[in-house]
């Protein structure tokens, strides 16, 4: 298995539970919870050292980046990529043991079959082979297992699951939604996902990753073995190009290679990483390598749109300023709210799909003295909006390699006019509702008052007009997507690449479309709805 990340966790836990001994190959280092938690100081130290050498300037355009450890995310340096001058592509990479686990915001939110369906209504694009249906038990067994916050609210859009008791709105939240609910008609939900990090003795892990959950409880079982610091260049397939028969790594601290077989080969290796391995051991790049009948494979990459607000909001509330709410307005997945746009609310404009709207307000407060507006509160609102299949935009093999001779990817992709013309909506709804609900949008550097952070604030791609370029968002989906006939997709309805049934792809790679969602849930139910498949049918 590669990837040890959401889905690998998934899916080492999935076997492992089976009797089915697993090997996870991983190709970064494996972290101690201290290690990866680093402190405050250290982390903001590493973080400057990052921009300042190059080796992190793409990927702290991201707010989590300045948030997390930046060991979490990778040396830009020894994993590079290209793109074209005129299409950016800000790739965010997490090559260790856990892998963008260890960053992930943690919203869990279900597909709805308006998504998986969308194209039978608007005619544009791949319908998915599998519905809410064929997901809706791994939904549920996931959500149980990592104790989800969340709320049943019967939206139709955004299905509910099985959760725990959703993680309160602050006081400024509640006042926030219950004007929006009245004057904008629109729903303002508790988020669903997971709360602030509590460690533990037992779990020093937050449970949002793969390390405090899945691929914890698969090591548990004795049934799993971690890789680490092991990068696979490639699948290796039989003499008949049939069925695959291993993997060639390269050791990242000694560039030895070394060939590792194995009855299947799961790929959770994150969708662009999964796209370059694909790309590598397909005919075209080997002639020994797979054939993808359907030409299709690195096309059709995917990202959500985004556009971000930050505004201040006055209180209705009296609540003295000595008080804390403490670790309930810490921000996280769960403690945070959501606004699902639906497509009633934009229907009769000139774009297709739909989007949604995420926001806090009071979670991530200055200290008063940094404070311009000492007597508001800081809130902010990001919009994602689904982006349409094109399949000019691409991840290919790049000419250029890495240090150790590997073909780095090449992604080529861009904003079309659906998407430009859905941003603009989402901008002028943001603003609306912020507007309708008594704030004041302004930019992070007319809240706080801190000049040093200034030059920083405005060479961020997410505070200015246009929205960010692709990849900005890290909900990269796409590029072999699964589909019912092979002529039109790379793998079947069951994850398998159609002429080999022992390698499964399910990560974000296999998605036909991406709708409005946060990914992560809906690829964590894919991987564990292929695992199971594959061990019930002995494929391998």
């Amino acid at each position: 298995m590669i990837g040890s990340g959401a889905t690998g966790g998934v899916a080492a836990l999935t076997f492992a539970e089976q009797g089915v001994r697993v090997l996870v190959i991983e190709s970064g280092p494996h972290f101690s919870a201290e290690e990866a938690q680093g402190t405050d100081a250290c982390n903001m130290v590493r973080r400057l050292q990052g921009i300042a050498t190059g080796q992190q300037r793409r990927q702290a355009q991201h707010p989590g980046y300045w948030k997390a450890n930046p060991i979490l995310y990778a040396n830009e340096k020894k994993s590079p990529y290209t793109h074209p001058p005129n299409k950016p592509f800000l790739w965010t990479q997490g090559k260790q043991v856990g892998g963008k686990s260890l960053t992930w915001g943690g919203i869990t939110l279900r597909l709805s079959d308006n998504e998986f369906k969308a194209s039978k209504k608007d005619g544009y694009g791949p319908v998915w082979p599998i519905a809410h249906k064929d997901l809706d038990h791994h939904y549920s067994s996931l959500e149980k297992l990592l104790k989800i916050h969340g709320k049943k609210d019967g939206l139709v859009g955004l299905p509910d699951g099985e959760y725990i008791d959703p993680l309160p709105l602050t006081d400024i939240e509640n006042q926030f939604a219950s004007i929006v609910k009245r004057k904008a008609e629109v729903p303002v939900i508790n988020s669903r996902g997971f709360g602030p990090h509590q460690p533990t003795s037992e779990n020093k892990w937050p449970r949002s990753s793969s390390l405090g959950s899945t691929l914890r409880l698969a090591m548990a079982t004795g049934k799993v073995e971690i890789m680490s610091n092991q990068m696979v260049e490639r699948i290796i397939f039989n003499d008949e190009k049939g069925l695959a028969k291993g993997v060639i790594v390269v050791d990242q601290l000694t560039g030895n290679r070394n060939e590792l077989c194995g009855d299947l080969i799961v790929l959770c290796a994150s969708t662009i990483h999964t796209l370059r391995i694909l790309l590598s051991s397909e005919e075209k790049s080997n002639d020994k390598g797979f054939i993808d009948t359907s030409g299709e494979l690195g096309c059709y990459l995917m990202d959500h749109i985004s556009s971000c607000r930050f505004f201040t909001l006055s209180s209705d509330i009296n609540q003295p300023k000595s008080i804390s709410n403490g670790l309930k307005n810490e921000l996280s997945g769960a403690g945070s709210f959501l606004i699902p746009i639906g497509e009633k609310l934009i229907d009769n404009n000139n774009f297709i799909r739909s989007y949604g709207l995420w926001g806090g307000i009071d979670r991530f407060e200055p200290p008063e003295y940094l404070k311009k507006y000492p007597d508001k509160k800081t809130g902010f609102l990001i919009g994602h909006g689904e982006v349409l299949a094109n399949k000019d935009n691409r991840v290919t093999l790049s000419e250029k390699s890495d240090r150790w001779g590997i073909p780095i990817p090449n992604i080529e992709c861009q904003w079309n006019e659906n998407e430009i013309i859905m941003a603009s909506h989402m901008q002028n709804t943001i603003e609306r509702t912020i507007q309708l609900a008594g704030g004041q949008v302004l930019p992070v550097k007319e809240i706080i008052n801190f000049p040093l952070l200034n030059p920083i604030l405005d060479k961020a791609v997410a505070l200015k007009g246009p929205p960010p370029p692709p990849g900005y968002y890290i909900h990269e989906v796409g590029g072999a997507r699964m589909g019912g006939n092979e002529k039109t997709s790379v793998v079947d309805q069951w994850n398998r690449l159609w002429r080999s049934k022992n390698v499964l792809v399910v990560d974000g790679a296999c998605w036909p479309t991406s709708g409005w969602q946060s990914p992560t849930l809906t690829m964590m139910a894919i991987t564990r709805r292929a695992c199971l498949h594959s061990v019930k049918h002995q494929i391998g």
